[in-house]
């Protein structure tokens, strides 16, 4: 490869890094619910690696799509912002309801003393300790493909002119490559910050305040949407 490849490539590992790193929404949704919900680690790396798929993928494919109908790259990110706002509000009210429901849960656990059903059997949890999830299958598929449908409509917008460059020259490897680091990499830095932090934020003794976790998490994942549409991150 020539220099103009080995820098473009070398660029798009950088900037996938710088990418996740300032945006606290790749990874806070994960770090949140896995506390909230008391996810494995391979649970949350899973999920995580699901949704970053989905993230880079989406950028990946309209990429495409633009070199195709002949874009340039000013479009095609203009598209990608217009899609990341999108996003970002789509988080804010995913954050919002799931935090709701969790003032729903606390205010049940209020009493001290909450009854659960499962396997057939009734038992209770006393002082609203909870360290184990109940929730019915139904519900974690819709919670996991909410949340895959909001990473599929975030934006890659750092990705587009290291795609799109060598693809409108006809360079087609240089512009798959491209892609393929990028993503690589994104995926990556998404799943060291989302484990490491979702391990130690684990451990927090949250006392009291376990049975407000779930509106906590709500409240930190609106709170990153937010950051995106105010902060720009």
């Amino acid at each position: 490869m020539d220099a103009f490849s080995w820098t473009i490539l070398l660029s798009s590992a950088a900037v996938g890094v710088v990418h996740v790193a300032l945006g606290p929404d790749h990874y806070l949704p994960f770090i949140m619910l896995a506390r909230a919900r008391g996810w494995s680690l391979r649970r949350t790396l899973a999920v995580t690696l699901a949704c970053g798929v989905g993230h880079v993928g989406s950028s990946v494919l309209l990429g495409l799509a633009g070199v195709a109908l002949g874009w340039g790259a000013a479009h095609v990110e203009a598209l990608e912002g217009l899609r990341g706002g999108v996003a970002a509000w789509a988080l804010i009210l995913f954050g919002f309801a799931y935090g709701i429901w969790g003032v729903r849960v606390a205010v049940r656990r209020r009493a001290g003393i909450v009854p659960h059903e499962h396997g057939g059997r009734v038992h209770l949890h006393a002082n609203g300790a909870h360290a184990h999830e109940h929730t019915s299958p139904e519900r974690a598929r819709t919670l996991f493909w909410t949340l895959f449908l909001v990473f599929v409509l975030g934006p890659c917008e750092p990705m587009i002119p290291f795609f799109v460059a060598p693809a409108s020259r006809g360079a087609w490897g240089l512009a798959f490559a491209t892609g393929l680091v990028f993503s690589a990499v994104t995926i990556a830095s998404m799943l060291v910050l989302t484990g490491v932090a979702a391990a130690g934020v684990k451990r927090l003794p949250l006392g009291a305040l376990e049975r407000w976790s779930h509106a906590m998490a709500g409240g930190i994942i609106a709170a990153s949407g937010l950051a995106v549409v105010f902060l720009g991150l």
